[in-house]
């Protein structure tokens, strides 16, 4: 998933960028127009609408992009799916042995 901008912009909605997702199984691409100026939370509802509408949910999403907008973009993505998205963190204990 990565996305391309600096496009003239064109259509009816004055698109200046893409979203450009691959499928690695298939080796299918999908181009989906997208504003450069959108938030994360918009590129989320346009992955539901339509990558998981059509395909289901991938298990594995490739970004390369920084971790703050894949963090931003995992938490949108649970948000609107209705996931609560829990943390778990253990400490070790002092004498490094299981208790």
């Amino acid at each position: 998933m990565d996305w391309v901008t600096g496009l003239v912009t064109g259509g009816k909605e004055s698109f200046n960028a893409c979203l450009i997702i691959v499928d690695r199984f298939s080796k299918s691409l999908r181009y989906l127009p997208w504003h450069k100026e959108e938030p994360a939370m918009d590129t989320e509802l346009l992955f539901c609408n339509n990558i998981i509408s059509t395909c289901g949910f991938p298990k594995i999403i490739i970004i390369d992009r920084d971790p703050k907008f894949t963090s931003t973009f995992w938490t949108n993505l649970y948000d609107m799916l209705g996931t609560k998205h829990a943390f778990f963190y253990s400490l070790p204990s002092k004498n490094r042995w299981i208790s």
